[in-house]
């Protein structure tokens, strides 16, 4: 909030949800409590006016679902108009509405000291101690007039949210002219998470578990030697900013559209069939791992794309790997980036793999609980499989599928074991081996939130601040989709050739030029333009029907956030001593002046 200092406020521990508030207080919250409490704040005035702060203790352990996300996530940006069903039914929709005080979650050991001064904060009853909790105000530096992206990008006091997508073709394209070009099969996932806690959006199943079952697929395949020779083009995209209107999506079908350097080589009408790999961590039941597919429309390319999955699944034989598409009955495809294909080309063809049919098997969805315990690798190892396969034979096209090739497919799944200790745990994180053989990572701990996009859209192919995820990603797919150049060379940043990357580059050492179609796609709002050094919100178009659903987030420079508990007498305890220091003054100057008085009399009688 503008113009406040520092929120002081004593700490009071709500048992229950239906609990009240006597003063302005720090409220200690239990983690279960979480959705009913923010809930019933947004309803009650009063109660909201009497909450300085919120504590969220982090004992989830035991609990069965926590989801802040709506029903329906991102419903505004839906390609059809059945919004009504809950694909996200323990969605409470807490971590959209407005909140002006800080929530801070506590780590495990925070917690059991906070219910200790909060208990001790109720058994006193004489008021004589109060443990409070100071905190100091984030986000200090948003200017006093603007509560709005549009202002506070004006005034330069924010940024917007985004970041930098990342797409590889393999094998890489030759910089042959378009009319010789084959159709694609593009192959995306997402790269980011959200969740009500900013630095805690692991999003372990949704959508990481994607992710890493695309980086293993892309792995699998790299292995194979004749895929030049298949009909069609394979194209990999890991879309960042999706969980905030499909940024990433979005940014590159524009990009796309105006034929930008950062899409050089592919155009929106050779993208046939658009294949998404969703949510694939919990895939696993009884035994049997199932997957479903959610096709964006009944075309016949989408039933080859089913038909593709089937085929792929039919050849994991014994691994069994089932497929099947999802109920009929379901308005149309989940939350996803294949939203905007559709969005932008109401005849795309594609399908999303998910582990779930009609509704998230996700019980965290976009809750910092979505974490690795939330997923298994198996699942992910088999949908990883079934992708590289079902690519394999989508790839082939009218061609007779060559089967002892597609039997040599196999995923590495120590690899996905790997991925996940990399992207979803602080130990190692990005220091895991596979990773700082590409970056020197920022920081160790991953956190998916999207971040604000800092870098000026015109330096595309070498932005200054791409991300541990997205650099890491980056050189994953650069190196896995690559051949080796003729003239093996080490470099820092660019190679030579124009169709050769630098993999490995930040690296001591340096890194090695090879040939590979790899590239950044820069990801924020397509309501955005960078001009005169300064970002512009553009008024919403009629040609971008996601555009006019885009409030266009951005976040606001911070100061650094700070939490502070300790002790201090309360305000009656203060009136007592005060009131006794005026009465102790008061009989000291009656006792001098009845002192004096004696005095002079028996000085008078002497």
């Amino acid at each position: 909030d503008p113009g406040h200092g520092l929120v002081i406020a004593p700490i009071v521990r709500f048992k229950n949800s239906d609990d009240q508030l006597a003063q302005p207080s720090a409220v200690l919250l239990p983690l279960d409590q979480m959705p009913a409490f923010f809930l019933r704040v947004s309803n009650d005035p009063e109660l909201y006016h009497k909450v300085a702060g919120v504590l969220v203790e982090s004992n989830g352990d035991k609990l069965l679902e926590l989801s802040p996300d709506r029903k329906f996530p991102q419903e505004d940006f839906a390609p059809y108009s059945n919004v009504s069903h809950d694909w996200n039914p323990s969605g409470s929709g807490i971590m959209w509405n407005r909140y002006d005080f800080p929530v801070f979650l506590l780590s495990e050991e925070s917690t059991q000291t906070l219910r200790k001064i909060a208990d001790k904060n109720e058994k006193s009853s004489n008021g004589y101690q109060a443990n409070v909790a100071e905190f100091d105000l984030v986000m200090q530096t948003t200017k006093a007039e603007t509560n709005g992206s549009e202002s506070c990008l004006k005034e330069q006091s924010c940024l917007p949210l985004g970041g930098q997508s990342v797409w590889a073709s393999l094998p890489p394209m030759s910089n042959a002219s378009a009319e010789h070009q084959k159709p694609i099969i593009m192959v995306v996932a997402s790269q980011d998470s959200a969740s009500f806690f900013r630095d805690r959006s692991l999003g372990a199943d949704s959508p990481i578990s994607g992710l890493i079952a695309l980086l293993t697929a892309v792995d699998a395949l790299s292995h194979l030697h004749d895929l030049g020779k298949l009909k069609k083009q394979l194209v990999f995209a890991a879309f960042d900013g999706e969980a905030w209107g499909y940024l990433g999506s979005r940014k590159f079908l524009q990009e796309l559209d105006e034929g930008d350097d950062s899409v050089n080589g592919i155009n929106s009408s050779m993208i046939e069939q658009v294949l998404e790999i969703g949510s694939v961590g919990k895939g696993i039941s009884q035994g049997d791992t199932l997957f479903y597919a959610h096709a964006s429309r009944n075309s016949s390319i989408s039933k080859k794309i089913l038909d593709g999955l089937q085929s792929g699944s039919d050849s994991l034989g014994s691994d069994n790997v089932k497929v099947k598409p999802a109920a009929s009955s379901n308005p149309g495809v989940p939350p996803s980036s294949l939203m905007s294909f559709m969005r932008k080309n109401t005849s795309t063809s594609g399908v999303v793999l998910e582990d779930f049919d009609s509704q998230f098997s996700n019980r965290f969805y976009h809750s910092h609980l979505d974490s690795p315990a939330n997923i298994n690798s198996s699942s992910i190892a088999a949908a990883a499989a079934l992708v590289a396969r079902s690519l394999y034979i989508l790839a082939t096209g009218d061609m007779t599928v060559d089967l002892m090739t597609l039997n040599t497919i196999k995923v590495n799944v120590t690899l996905v074991e790997e991925l996940i200790g990399c992207l979803l745990t602080c130990d190692p994180g990005l220091s895991c081996g596979i990773a700082k053989s590409f970056i020197s990572p920022s920081n160790a701990c991953p956190s998916h939130y999207v971040g604000v996009f800092q870098d000026s859209p015109s330096s595309t192919q070498f932005p200054s601040y791409a991300d541990d995820t997205s650099r890491f990603i980056w050189n994953f797919l650069a190196d896995r989709t690559s051949t080796l150049a003729s003239n093996v060379s080490s470099c820092t940043v660019k190679c030579n050739n124009e169709s050769e990357v630098c993999v490995g580059g930040e690296v001591e050492g340096g890194g090695r030029c090879v040939v590979s179609t790899t590239r950044y796609v820069p990801a924020y709002s397509t309501r955005l333009k960078f001009e005169d050094n300064a970002w512009h919100v553009l008024p919403a178009n009629s040609s971008d029907p996601m555009g006019a659903a885009d409030p266009v987030w951005t976040e606001s420079y911070w100061n650094t956030i700070s939490l502070r508990v300790y002790a201090v007498q309360s305000t009656t305890s203060d009136r007592l001593i005060l009131l006794a220091g005026l009465a102790v003054t008061a009989a000291s100057y009656l006792g001098v002046v009845v002192g004096r008085a004696y005095i002079s009399k028996i000085t008078k009688r002497d």
